[in-house]
């Protein structure tokens, strides 16, 4: 599933190894005030670097490309991206065969015929994590608002 909610639609889009990663939240109401430092407290928390973490590190920094105008939400849908930079893809070469235990490597290929982007868990990667974190403070925020 890449879309879920019913008040606030969630949509999840990107693979940890494209270019970007992303969330779209539709629902929102107009005239809320929002800008990219309400996101980072909650985005600091998931960062990598705790044990058990992922290695990998990514700024993070979301990129507000709708559905904001002159710092306020404007009713549209909000999309926010975040940048993949610190790729490693050929690590992830011997996932076609061999996917690993305890991940979505094996059911993303099912899914997909075989047609999914394996590298770093592709879409079932935890990198996507990052969109869900900033709609959730988002909405948030929103409900705080009223």
């Amino acid at each position: 599933m890449n879309t879920f909610g019913r008040i606030f639609r969630v949509s999840i889009f990107g693979e940890s190894h494209g270019a970007k990663v992303g969330v779209v939240v539709d629902g929102c109401p107009a005239g809320i005030r929002l800008e990219k430092a309400d996101f980072e407290t909650d985005i600091a928390r998931r960062k990598s670097g705790a044990k058990g973490t992922t290695p990998r590190i990514e700024a993070d920094e979301p990129e507000i490309v709708s559905g904001v105008f002159n710092g306020h939400t404007t009713g549209t849908p909000i999309t926010i991206l975040f940048n993949n930079s610190n790729t490693h893809s050929s690590d992830y070469s011997n996932l076609i065969a061999q996917p690993r235990p305890g991940h979505a490597d094996f059911t993303g290929r099912i899914k997909y015929n075989g047609f999914n982007d394996y590298r770093g868990g592709g879409h079932f990667s935890a990198r996507n994590t990052v969109g869900i974190v900033a709609a959730d403070r988002k909405s948030t925020r929103l409900n705080s608002s009223h």
